[in-house]
């Protein structure tokens, strides 16, 4: 991507980035997508978002996480809480006032760290088959007492021919990172949706996250055809409303 830029975090970790900024002070949050488990911002959700701040003078912002697509880094030494610093270390340096944060899969876990975090800046979030605790009810008990023992786990990738890994130090640190098991101290308003044709997340989660909320304001839309990917032009639009509801 000619526009992509790079953030060093103070340990050398150089984060790719793209950033719109807004083109006058009232034109609303700064939106920040964050994408899924070994994703990255090339992807159609992404890409689509970020071309539409553009075309409505809308500030937005997306990244690598270390480890991932441009950013520099091993995939196998990424956690949440690298991750999170990451793009409150982004929204920090790029981004002035209220943001809108958008997380899809395991972005959706991430957002709410994201969120908690930003506190009175937070504009609302948008779950797109929001996965939060996915080391929890997505694992078996021996794959868990794997990762425990500090082994990798090898799971089928549905979407490459590669095995989609996941590294002992990832799920440790997301041990400590649970949600669903308590009320979320988020209060801005909340859109999630998840297709419940999903076969990676099942829609449920997103219930469970909708009650674990602290906020009033969180509405939930199942889409019954919709996948694990939300990716099909339909679901873009969806998506896109989803957004443009906070403008």
């Amino acid at each position: 991507m000619t526009d992509t830029r790079f953030h060093e975090m103070p340990d050398g970790r150089r984060i790719a980035f793209r950033h719109t900024k807004p083109t006058h002070a009232s034109s609303g949050p700064t939106l920040v997508f964050l994408p899924g488990y070994m994703s990255d911002m090339a992807g159609g959700k992404a890409s689509a978002i970020f071309e539409r701040a553009k075309a409505k003078g809308r500030g937005c912002l997306l990244l690598d996480y270390s480890g991932c697509g441009e950013s520099s880094g091993d995939f196998a030494d990424g956690t949440l809480s690298h991750w999170r610093d990451e793009v409150l270390s982004l929204i920090d340096a790029q981004t002035h006032g209220p943001v809108l944060v958008t997380g899809s899969s395991m972005g959706g876990w991430l957002m709410l760290l994201v969120g908690e975090a930003l506190k009175e800046r937070l504009a609302g979030i948008i779950g797109i088959a929001s996965a939060p605790d996915f080391i929890r009810w997505g694992y078996s008990e021996e794959q868990r007492a794997q990762l425990a023992a500090g082994e990798v786990v090898l799971e089928h990738n549905p979407y490459g021919p590669e095995p989609t890994p996941t590294h002992p130090g990832f799920f440790a640190d997301a041990e400590d990172l649970y949600r669903l098991t308590q009320k979320i101290a988020i209060d801005a308003p909340v859109r999630l949706i998840h297709g419940q044709c999903d076969e990676d997340v099942p829609w449920e989660i997103s219930l469970k996250l909708a009650a674990a909320l602290r906020s009033d304001d969180v509405q939930v839309t199942l889409v019954k055809d919709g996948d694990h990917r939300l990716s099909r032009s339909t679901d873009i639009t969806g998506l896109l409303g989803l957004v443009d509801s906070f403008y």
